[in-house]
């Protein structure tokens, strides 16, 4: 069976992000056939339009790591009922200049986790939107808001309670699907 690169993107730049340790136990419950790697968003400067004549290295090299991926996951903390501004500053480093999206055609996966209790619904529906608009083929079920509590994670950095990991095991076996589905559709590089 085919293995598909994903890049993911902690949407904290905090070191201790719940949502870093989250992305670390997802690589540790994802099927075989997905190989996680990190895309890093912490040494863009603040996009500015003024760019775009001479992208300094770090946006090319962003832009790059989004290209050279078969799909991208996002796991992201809600800040202000919406996504942090690191992020978001990401994801216009990785779209610009205008006609060189690197998001299009990539296929996308949202999920996240916070104390609150809604967890990330309200920035993920914001980040949705975002992705929509770059033509990224998003996965749109299942859903998922983790809540996040002390617990959460054992010793290990793995999901310590078994429905939890069930539950995101589940997820990223139908995250694999979506991307081969959408890959066979929109084949990169053609």
């Amino acid at each position: 069976m085919k293995t598909y690169n994903v890049g993911y993107l902690v949407g904290s730049l905090a070191m201790e992000s719940i949502n870093r340790k989250l992305a670390q136990a997802l690589v540790k419950l994802a099927p075989e056939q997905l190989k996680f790697r990190e895309i890093s968003f912490a040494d863009l400067p603040v996009y500015s339009y003024d760019y775009d004549a001479d992208y300094p290295e770090p946006g090319r090299a962003f832009k790059k790591a989004i290209e050279d991926s078969d799909a991208i996951l996002i796991v992201t903390p809600e800040y202000n009922r919406s996504i942090p501004g690191g992020l978001k500053n990401a994801i216009d480093w990785a779209s610009r200049p205008w006609g060189t999206n690197s998001f299009a055609h990539i296929p996308s996966g949202v999920i996240g986790t916070s104390p609150g209790a809604i967890a990330t619904a309200v920035g993920q529906q914001h980040l949705r939107s975002i992705l929509g608009f770059l033509n990224s083929p998003q996965m749109n079920s299942p859903e998922a808001y983790i809540r996040f509590n002390d617990d959460m994670f054992n010793d290990a950095g793995e999901i310590a309670d078994p429905s939890t990991a069930a539950f995101l095991r589940k997820y990223l076996d139908e995250f694999h699907e979506f991307v081969a589905r959408v890959l066979t559709v929109l084949p990169r590089g053609a």
